[in-house]
């Protein structure tokens, strides 16, 4: 249990710890995904470059990457979906939005308030560097990183003063690691090192990712208790091989693809996308290996699609579907407030 003394940074001020409630930690509001457009096969593309209708969602859920519109997920048709789709978040029993947008994301602090202050919606901004290909300064140093990561933890965000940071994330990388992203994950370790702070990391789509950040993090002084590896979905296949990741990492490990239903992953179509009873399975496999605290849900909506207003499942899917299907399948309440409250507040939390 958090201490009443217990608080985390959100965009409207601090927060006391025991008052977050369900917390999805890994989400978006706001960010430009055009760099990752990936050419449909040619007979598909006139169903992909127009807007969202009934006529194209099917192949839309297919292709996702492959709809310019899709991508673009700051205007202001995403904005007003975001607002009701949080706001019903906050009337189906959410708490708080851990916003994993950050440098390489286009970041929009002025938005996550409002959206914030009109939904009562905790929401937590991050700090850090995506992956390589979304940057526009390559070459920043190390140590150049640090110093933003810090002061956007303790200070004020660089584009918005008023406003710090909660953790350090998404921390992107690919793989292999670019020189980049190693310097992004050292700063990151140095940074956690000296403010205890959470941090969650995206990882390349192959196995020996995680494995390998969670070393270069390590190496730098990073505790790994406090650290989340993301999409553990797409990344290690085998419940084995994750149940041995746990073991060695020591880290959070997050399922964070709830209600990515299409078993083709268009950004590593060798990988079969596991459904959401296939993740349901993976976190039973952590709950039989009394690993369950360290276990992390989300969905990581970051494309118009995956939204209520544009025909998805939202930001309320984990609560109103995937909760029931748990039960169904031997969780008890205890164990989704573990999943949903307890395991996202102690990470924090220092």
């Amino acid at each position: 249990m958090a201490r009443a003394s217990d608080s985390v940074e959100t965009v409207l001020g601090k927060k006391d710890a025991n008052q977050l409630g369900r917390t999805l930690t890994h989400e978006h509001l706001s960010l430009n995904f055009a760099t990752f457009y990936v050419q449909p096969p040619g007979h598909l593309k006139r169903f992909l470059d127009g807007k969202i209708e009934l006529r194209n969602f099917g192949m839309l859920k297919q292709y996702p990457y492959s709809s310019p519109y899709n991508l673009i997920y700051n205007d202001q048709c995403t904005e007003d979906a975001i607002l009701e789709d949080v706001r019903l978040y906050k009337e189906f029993g959410g708490g708080t939005i851990v916003e994993n947008s950050n440098y390489g994301l286009q970041r929009n602090i002025p938005f996550m308030r409002k959206v914030s202050q009109v939904t009562g919606i905790n929401v937590i901004a991050g700090t850090g560097y995506y992956v390589s290909a979304t940057q526009t300064k390559e070459d920043l140093l190390k140590e150049d990183m640090y110093d933003v990561m810090l002061k956007e933890m303790t200070i004020g965000c660089e584009e918005y003063p008023d406003v710090k940071t909660g953790f350090i994330g998404e921390v992107g990388s690919t793989w292999p690691i670019t020189p980049f992203e190693k310097r992004a994950i050292q700063a990151t370790g140095e940074v956690q090192q000296q403010l205890k702070c959470p941090v969650s990391f995206h990882p390349g789509r192959d196995a020996a990712a995680p494995l390998e950040i969670m070393r270069i993090y390590q190496e730098a002084g990073g505790d790994a208790k406090k650290a989340i590896l993301s999409h553990l979905d797409r990344t290690i296949p085998s419940p084995e091989d994750l149940l041995q990741f746990a073991d060695d990492a020591k880290c959070y490990c997050q399922f964070d693809l709830f209600g990515s239903e299409c078993s083709f992953y268009q950004l590593n179509p060798s990988v079969d996308m596991i459904s959401d009873a296939q993740r349901i399975d993976r976190v039973k496999y952590f709950r039989n290996d009394q690993k369950l605290d360290r276990v992390l849900l989300s969905h990581d909506i970051h494309t118009k699609h995956r939204l209520m207003e544009f025909g998805g499942h939202g930001f309320s899917h984990i609560l109103n579907n995937v909760v029931p299907k748990m039960t169904l399948k031997g969780f008890t309440s205890e164990e989704i407030d573990t999943l949903t409250i307890h395991n996202p507040r102690t990470w924090l939390t220092s």
